[in-house]
């Protein structure tokens, strides 16, 4: 028997929005599912298969309990859907498989790939660190600076000053970005430091970004700013060498100072600070002064939902841990403007980042 007239929509309203609240509570299977598969190695041993592996081909290959192998094929099924992996026909002889090959989005898990992304999954699914994420609530109600403070009793940066593990797992994911973003910049944006004769990576980490630069452009002279704990025993070159100091109180004069995925870990009052440091050691416009900052535009590819869904999350990320944020291009403009800028321009060419000039 049919439905009266509108009780159909309903239903398929009321069962449709039921599969949307299930499928985001259950897709943090997604990341875990892909943690699993970085584990186990899955991206290189397809890669060193020289081509697509068949399911019992690559459960062989695998170092697991061989009485699981049945399992394998779910854990390549959610990635099959979710496009890290592709199924594709494999003739063996007579007969013919389906097969698995990588993507471009698994191509950059590849242990070995100078694109290599992996090493953010260790650091976003820390069990330390998730378990700021179930404080949130809890933090709105109560006096604490971020949510990571509220279930930790101490700020982000004290954490991993004082925790060397933790320290080496968010610099390892800062160097990997760095590597992606110095790949991508070097290769179509190498003109952004064309002419420039010095230049001072701020919070540049163990200076991956940096070395790139510094090895495309012989002829400048780089710097890496950082705290003392992140610089200590590293080595520098003929044209790159590390300053261990604190950006909030100085930072050494350069023709142009990089903020690479820094302002958004502060709020407005500190990010404002940074940048008064930064104007501060910058010649004028006319003589080839300018800060390049590179970070999140909130607004730009908003045709690309995949995106805005990285800045959103990434938002409420730099909310948890750090009392942070991502800001829309008035946003960006204002803090320019209170830190004595006179002038910007923003390219969006790096996906869910953009690279923002800074003039004096």
């Amino acid at each position: 028997m049919a439905l009266p007239a509108g009780e159909g929509e309903y239903t398929n309203e009321l069962v449709n929005a039921h599969a949307l609240v299930w499928n985001h509570i259950f897709s943090y299977m997604l990341p875990m599912s892909l943690k699993c598969a970085v584990e186990l190695n899955i991206p290189d041993i397809i890669k060193g298969h020289g081509k697509p592996m068949t399911l019992s081909e690559l459960t062989s290959a695998l170092p697991i309990n061989k009485a699981k192998s049945h399992y394998v094929h779910r854990i390549m099924r959610v990635l099959v859907h979710s496009k890290f992996f592709k199924k594709v026909d494999v003739e063996d002889g007579s007969e013919r498989n389906e097969g698995y090959c990588l993507t471009p989005a698994s191509t950059l898990l590849l242990k070995d790939s100078p694109l290599c992304v992996a090493h953010f999954l260790p650091l976003a699914l820390d069990p330390y660190l998730m378990k700021s994420c179930s404080s949130i609530s809890e933090w709105f109600a109560d006096d604490c600076g971020t949510a990571f403070e509220t279930m930790h009793g101490l700020k982000f940066w004290e954490k991993a000053k004082e925790d060397s593990s933790l320290n080496e797992v968010f610099n390892e994911a800062m160097a990997s970005d760095a590597r992606f973003m110095s790949q991508v910049i070097l290769k179509d944006c190498k003109k952004l430091f064309a002419g420039v004769e010095s230049l001072v990576d701020v919070a540049g980490g163990t200076g991956t970004m940096a070395k790139a630069i510094a090895d495309a452009f012989p002829e400048m002279k780089c710097t890496v700013l950082d705290l003392p704990h992140v610089v200590s025993g590293l080595k520098g070159s003929s044209n790159l060498n590390y300053v261990a100091g604190d950006m909030f109180e100085s930072i050494p004069t350069a023709d142009v100072v990089l903020l690479k995925s820094i302002l958004h870990n502060w709020d407005d009052e500190a990010c404002i600070k940074i940048l008064k440091k930064c104007r501060e050691v910058i010649p004028a416009k006319e003589n080839g002064g300018k800060l390049i900052v590179i970070d999140m535009v909130l607004g730009y590819n908003e045709e690309n939902n995949i995106v805005t869904e990285d800045q959103l999350y990434s938002d409420i990320v730099m909310m948890v841990y750090l009392n942070g944020k991502e800001r829309n291009e008035k946003e960006w403009k204002q803090l320019f403007l209170d830190a004595g800028f006179s002038s910007y321009n923003i390219t969006p060419a790096l996906g869910v980042r953009s690279i923002i000039e800074v003039y004096p």
